[in-house]
C-alpha cells in the first residue's frame, strides 16, 4: 500500500530507511495522518515511530485456553445439529401421518409389524430414516444424477482442466517441499502458520526508525495543480461550481480566486452538508392566441417558421397567452438571421460574375471592397453573436455587394 501504514510496503521501508544509499520513491500524495504523508513533508523527518506485528503460535495457558474454547464450540455445534435433526425427524413423522397416498407396495410380501407401519387396504405406509418424502408425491426416490457426457467421432469429449493441477494445490506443495532451500527464513512454525495449521496470535511493538535513505516524490497521479484548475475553469466558464474534496485551504484559496475574477457561484459544502444547485431560468411556455396570429408574417428558415412578435401577456384559463398589443408598439430595429459562411458567400459572388479570392482571413471582392467575419470575443463556441464588416468607400460595387450580402440573411 502506498500509505506503508501495513502490509509488505511498511515492512520493506523499515529495512531499507536505516541505509543512506536506498531511495524511497512515492509516486502519488499520502493521505493525512499516514507514514508516507509524514515523510513528504519538507524537509522530512529524521526519524518515526512505527508499529511492528508479528504472527506467533499460541503456548502455554494461551494456548490450553484457546483449545478449550474451541471444544466448547465444537460441542455448542454438536448440540445444534442433533436439535436440528430431532426437529427434521419430528417433521417427517408428521409429514408421513398426513400424507394422503402412502407408497404402494405388494401387499402379499410385507411384513405387518409396528415399525413397517399401518395397513390400509392394499397400501402400506412406510417409513425410511433419513428419508423426508413430500407430502404431494406419490412415489418418490432417492436423488439420482445422471452423468451426461458430450461425445463426438473419437468417442467421450474429455476437459483437460480436469486432469490438470490447481494453482492452489501447486503452492502448497512447492511451500511443503521447499523448506530446505529457504536459506533457513522458513521453518516448520513460520509454515504452519503460513498454512493456518496452528492457532496464533498477533503482537505488535512500537519502535523509532532513523530515517537515513532518501526519499522523493514524483507526481503519477494525473491530477491537476492549482494553476492547471484555474485555467479549466476559466475556459469552460460554468455558470455554478461546487468545489469537494482537497483542503481547507485549498477550496478557500480557489473560491476566493474564482469569485474575485468572475460572477461565478461558487459553493464549497462541507462533509454531509447537502447544497441546493437548482437553476431558476426564465423560460416560460405560452399559447399564441388567433387574434395575435392572424396579424403575424412568417417567413420559412430551413424547417422552422420566424417572425418578429410585438404582443403583450394575460391569463386565459389559467394559461399564460400572448395577446395582441393594447397599443400601437414602437418601431424595433431591423435584425438579419441567418449563419453567414465566407467560403458560400465567395462561390455566391463568383457566380453573379464578381472577382473575389481570400486575403489575411477575410474575403477581398474587386479592387476595393473587403468583406470579413467578426466573432464576439466575450462568447465561447460557435452560438455567439457575429457581425458582418463590409469595409471600402461607397461606390457601386459597394452597394451592389452589400445587397448581394442582405440577400443570404432573414430580415425581420
Amino acid at each position: 500500500m502506498s500509505s506503508l501504514e501495513v502490509g509488505f510496503s511498511h515492512d520493506i521501508f523499515v529495512e531499507m530507511a536505516n541505509e543512506a544509499k536506498n531511495l524511497v520513491l512515492f509516486t502519488e500524495k499520502g493521505q493525512f495522518g499516514t507514514l508516507a504523508r509524514m515523510l513528504q513533508v519538507d524537509p522530512p523527518p529524521k526519524a518515526v515511530k512505527v508499529t511492528m506485528s508479528k504472527r506467533v503460535p499460541l503456548v502455554g495457558d494461551e494456548l490450553k485456553a484457546y483449545e478449550e474454547e474451541q471444544e466448547r464450540i465444537k460441542k455448542e455445534e454438536v448440540l445444534k445439529a442433533s436439535i436440528s435433526k430431532e426437529k427434521e425427524l419430528k417433521a417427517s413423522h408428521e409429514s408421513n401421518a398426513k400424507a394422503s397416498d402412502p407408497m404402494v407396495v405388494d401387499a402379499s410380501s410385507s411384513r405387518k409389524s409396528s415399525n413397517a407401519g399401518s395397513h390400509v387396504g392394499g397400501n402400506v405406509d412406510i417409513l425410511i430414516d433419513g428419508f423426508v418424502s413430500p407430502v404431494t408425491s406419490i412415489a418418490p426416490m432417492f436423488p439420482f444424477f445422471e452423468n451426461t457426457a458430450d461425445w463426438d467421432d473419437f468417442g467421450e469429449v474429455i476437459n483437460p482442466d480436469d486432469y490438470m493441477m490447481k494453482q492452489d494445490e501447486m503452492d502448497n506443495n512447492m511451500m511443503l517441499g521447499a523448506g530446505d532451500g529457504m536459506d533457513g527464513k522458513l521453518d516448520e512454525s513460520s509454515a504452519r502458520l503460513l498454512l493456518d495449521s496452528a492457532p496464533s496470535k498477533v503482537i505488535s511493538n512500537e519502535m523509532t526508525v532513523q530515517v537515513k535513505c532518501s526519499l522523493a516524490y514524483m507526481d503519477f497521479e494525473g491530477r491537476s495543480d492549482g494553476r492547471s484548475v484555474k485555467s479549466v475553469i476559466a475556459h469552460v466558464a460554468p455558470l455554478k461550481l461546487v468545489l469537494v474534496h482537497g483542503s481547507a485551504e485549498a477550496t478557500e484559496h480557489l473560491k476566493m480566486h474564482c469569485a474575485k475574477n468572475s460572477d461565478l457561484h461558487v459553493y464549497a459544502p462541507q462533509i454531509e452538508e447537502t447544497i441546493d444547485v437548482t437553476s431558476d431560468l426564465c423560460a416560460y411556455k405560452v399559447q399564441l392566441s388567433e387574434k395575435l396570429m392572424s396579424n403575424v408574417l412568417s417567413k420559412k428558415l430551413g424547417e422552422h417558421e420566424i417572425a418578429w412578435v410585438d404582443s403583450g401577456v394575460g391569463k386565459v384559463d389559467e394559461k399564460l397567452t400572448l395577446l395582441p398589443p393594447s397599443s400601437t408598439p414602437a418601431a424595433h430595429k431591423s435584425v438579419l438571421v441567418g449563419d453567414l459562411k465566407l467560403a458560400d458567400f465567395k462561390q455566391f459572388l463568383a457566380n453573379k460574375g464578381l472577382q473575389v479570392e481570400f486575403a489575411g482571413g477575410a474575403l477581398r471582392c474587386g479592387e476595393y471592397i473587403t468583406v470579413r467575419k467578426i466573432g464576439d470575443s466575450n462568447q465561447k463556441g460557435s452560438t455567439g453573436s457575429q457581425q458582418i464588416v463590409v469595409e471600402g468607400p461607397l461606390c457601386e460595387d459597394y452597394y451592389k455587394i452589400r445587397e448581394l450580402l442582405y440577400s443570404q440573411f432573414f430580415l425581420l
